[in-house]
């Protein structure tokens, strides 16, 4: 996690972020849209395209910067079949931002690791959807267990593993949640969308719910993820959870081709190029969506959970 160092660096950027309504708190980029897995529920990704032109993503982490973002996420697809991601880390931390990346973990190594370290990185977000592979993902515990084992040896940046319920059942996640914290690792439970974002109805039960009290009572939680919480406990209930959306404001998706949309459920809206994003559509970011109600894209609801209370 955050050094001593790091964090004196990066407290005042998080400060005028929160006071300033036009200001980035996460920017996810894409670095490949290319990924090593083909899960049912996932539209994020191919099997062909190459990795992102490194110096273009260096520019882009540039113009991350200078908007006066706090987080960076580096994704993909599977941002480890990106060669050079170390350096686009390293680049990351040299302008002063949280930097942090999601990976399925087939593709961890010793050496990857030790590039991780040495660049800086804050937090590997590893996503973890059930026990074994099943015809919703692949991402699975039994695949990656030896390279889970790997990180807690080697890792000194934190670890959160990423679960996704309704992608296997309930009492599957509660299994994995006890095996995550064995393995001191954070964790973080998000809900099943279909491609629209919006919640799978089939997770609406009160057995589902229970599951889920249990799952959170088990995992350890890092600051990144306590922001926004509650949110998944009243849609399970509900089937809605309410709230001011700010994605385009407090939460950028930058695609493989450099351009800035809502999300990763609506790429091409707006569909700007992040070099000629600017403080005007920061602003008009901050307009309701017409989707929030159902959606479940914790990412966006914790980076826009700092203007909760505004109006």
């Amino acid at each position: 996690m955050l050094t001593l160092g790091q964090l004196v660096t990066t407290l005042p950027r998080a400060v005028r972020a929160a006071l300033r309504p036009s200001t980035p708190v996460l920017v996810q980029m894409v670095v490949t849209r290319r990924c090593n897995l083909a899960c049912g529920y996932c539209n994020e990704y191919d099997d062909v395209s190459s990795p992102v032109e490194t110096e273009r993503l260096l520019r882009q982490i540039d113009r991350v910067a200078e908007l006066g973002t706090v987080v960076l996420t580096l994704t993909g697809g599977e941002p480890l079949l990106h060669p050079d991601l170390d350096r686009l880390i390293q680049h990351a931390r040299h302008r002063q931002l949280v930097c942090t990346a999601i990976t399925n973990g087939y593709a961890l190594t010793s050496r990857w690791i030790d590039r991780l370290n040495a660049a800086g990185l804050t937090l590997l977000q590893v996503s973890i959807d059930n026990l074994t592979p099943n015809d919703q993902s692949e991402k699975s515990w039994d695949a990656v267990e030896s390279r889970l084992a790997l990180l807690a040896q080697h890792a000194r940046f934190g670890v959160n593993v990423n679960a996704v319920l309704g992608a296997c059942p309930p009492e599957d996640t509660v299994r994995l949640a006890a095996e995550v914290r064995r393995l001191g690792f954070f964790m973080t439970v998000g809900l099943m969308h279909g491609r629209d974002g919006q919640a799978e109805g089939h997770l609406f039960e009160e057995r589902t719910l229970q599951l889920y009290d249990q799952i959170r009572k088990r995992s350890l939680k890092s600051v990144f993820h306590r922001v926004g919480e509650q949110w998944e406990r009243q849609m399970l209930r509900h089937g809605v959870a309410p709230w001011k959306c700010r994605a385009g404001a407090r939460f950028l998706y930058v695609d493989e081709s450099g351009c800035v949309s809502y999300c990763s459920q609506r790429r091409g809206e707006p569909g700007v190029p992040l070099g000629a994003y600017t403080t005007d559509h920061l602003r008009r970011g901050r307009e309701p969506k017409g989707c929030e109600a159902a959606c479940t894209l914790g990412c966006v609801r914790r980076a826009s959970a700092v203007d909760g209370w505004r109006g």
